[in-house]
């Protein structure tokens, strides 16, 4: 499964940006995708995860700013960036993993397949 991330850029703080991770997999339904990001020095981190039923989960320093969603017909999960931080300025990374409905992990072992990552970078 290939996965390619887009939609990153540099931003003021306040400001907003979406990213998009995108697939061509015709069994992208089935996969729960997740958001995670890396900053220099730091380790990767989880952001957002949408589950293959639809629910959804979030960091909670993101939680109220971020939104994730997805398109099944377009097999691509988006990631709704307001009110964005210095302490944002990442790159972010989409992930995927085909999962039971009921199954939306959060950790980075979880995840079976990866973007390539995209440079979101907050000033202040």
């Amino acid at each position: 499964v290939q996965l390619q991330a887009s939609g990153g850029g540099v931003v003021q703080a306040g400001g907003s940006l979406r990213v998009a991770c995108t697939t061509s997999d015709r069994a992208f339904s089935r996969f729960t995708v997740g958001w995670f990001r890396q900053a220099p020095g730091k380790e990767r981190e989880f952001v957002a995860v949408i589950c293959r039923g639809g629910g959804s989960d979030y960091q909670e320093s993101v939680q109220g700013r971020f939104t994730i969603s997805r398109d099944n017909a377009k097999r691509t999960v988006y990631l709704q960036m307001n009110s964005l931080k210095p302490e944002d300025t990442a790159v972010y990374y989409c992930a995927a993993k085909n999962t039971i409905l009921t199954h939306c992990p959060i950790d980075v072992d979880a995840y079976n397949y990866w973007g390539q990552g995209t440079q979101v970078t907050v000033s202040s």
